[in-house]
């Protein structure tokens, strides 16, 4: 059985989340926080470096509590800087700060957080047929209009090609490749 082209099968925490997480819808606020988060935390590195320091995240920042967050003072922010548990850049560590307080504004406004990020795939998931890996975009149209609306409502670390991650992570598309063994 195949497992889409981007798996490095000698890492187990690799093919779990390909093979459990990845593509799959996720409706969960905080799930969905956390994942919006991660996906930033990420610009610049290897998405495996970010799941090897995924408990240390949710460690760090209060199991992605968006309520705790938004009340994190200097202090605070300077001891997650000191942190080896995640990836200690100042403005990566501040973006989930500000990113809790636009979470909350917009769970506030729409009802939930869920309710507004699925908005941008009218609340179901886009089923591709990529036969390779090579087909699978970076960015879409979609994935553009999200960053630009995300942006605008106060979200950091939050470009084009991090949104589409962020979407196929959680489920908003479904890019398994069609000799995938997770392809549903």
């Amino acid at each position: 059985m195949n497992r889409c082209a981007w798996v490095k099968l000698d890492e187990p925490i690799y093919v779990a989340y390909h093979d459990e997480e990845w593509g799959v819808p996720v409706y969960e606020d905080r799930h969905l926080f956390e994942m919006i988060c991660l996906e930033g935390a990420q610009a610049g590195l290897s998405w495996l470096t970010i799941l090897k320091k995924r408990e240390g995240y949710r460690q760090a920042f209060d199991q992605f509590d968006a309520e705790k967050i938004i009340h994190y003072d200097a202090v605070k922010l300077a001891e997650l800087k000191e942190n080896s548990a995640i990836i200690r850049n100042r403005l990566k560590i501040q973006s989930v700060v500000t990113n809790a307080n636009a979470f909350l504004a917009m769970q506030q406004k729409h009802g939930s957080f869920s309710n507004y990020i699925w908005s941008f795939v009218d609340g179901k998931p886009i089923i591709n047929h990529w036969k390779s890996i090579a087909e699978v975009p970076i960015t879409t149209e979609i994935s553009d209009r999200m960053s630009k609306q995300l942006k605008k409502d106060g979200f950091k670390f939050v470009g084009s090609t991090i949104c589409y991650s962020f979407m196929q992570a959680v489920g908003m598309v479904n890019d398994h490749t069609t000799d995938c063994l997770c392809r549903k």
